[in-house]
C-alpha cells in the first residue's frame, strides 16, 4: 500500500467510530484514560470531542497537549496520537452540537461551560480484521493451532501511518 492509501484506509475505518478512549497525562505524570463520545472526525483524521471547561482533561491538555486516542469495535482497532487543544469557537460548536449533550450542558450549544477538544493527528496505527482480512486471520489461526507454528503477521491487517 502507498502512504496515501494507508492514510485513506485509516480515516475510512476511524470515521465510523462513535466512541473512543482519550488518554492524557495527569499532573502526577500518570496516564489518564476515559471514554468519550466522538463529536466529529474530519477527512484528515482530526478528532473532536465535547467536554466541560471544568473537566480534568482540559487542565491536563493545557499542561501537556500530547494525547492518545484508542478506538475499538469487534474486528477493528486503531490508535491515533496527536496534539490536543481546546476551543469554544462558536461555528465549530454549532456545527457539531448534538441534543444528547444537553444532559451535560443544560444551556445548550451556548452553555458557557461547553468547549471542544480538537486532536490534530500525527500518527495512527490500525489493526483491521474485518471482511476478507478477518477470514484470512481466522484461517491463519486455525493453521497455526493445527501445526503448532505461530502465524505470520499479515500486513493487510496492520498498518502504521503518519498523519
Amino acid at each position: 500500500m502507498t502512504v496515501e492509501s494507508d492514510r485513506t484506509k485509516f480515516n475510512d475505518v476511524v470515521k465510523e467510530f462513535r466512541f473512543a478512549m482519550l488518554t492524557t497525562m495527569s499532573k502526577e505524570g500518570e496516564f489518564h484514560a476515559r471514554p468519550m463520545s466522538v463529536a466529529e472526525i474530519k477527512p484528515d483524521s482530526t478528532v473532536y470531542f465535547a467536554t466541560s471547561l471544568q473537566s480534568p482533561k482540559v487542565e491536563e491538555i493545557s499542561r501537556d497537549s500530547n494525547v492518545v486516542i484508542i478506538f475499538q469495535n469487534s474486528s477493528q482497532f486503531a490508535t491515533l496520537t496527536g496534539r490536543a487543544t481546546t476551543t469554544q469557537e462558536r461555528t465549530l460548536i454549532d456545527r457539531q452540537w448534538s441534543e444528547t449533550w444537553r444532559v451535560w450542558f443544560p444551556g445548550g450549544k451556548d452553555d458557557p461551560d461547553l468547549c471542544l477538544i480538537a486532536v490534530e493527528p500525527e500518527r495512527g496505527e490500525l489493526w483491521d480484521q474485518s471482511g476478507l482480512q478477518g477470514i484470512s486471520y481466522l484461517l491463519e489461526s486455525i493453521k497455526a493451532v493445527a501445526s503448532g507454528v505461530k502465524p505470520i503477521s499479515n500486513s493487510d491487517q496492520h498498518s502504521k501511518v503518519t498523519l
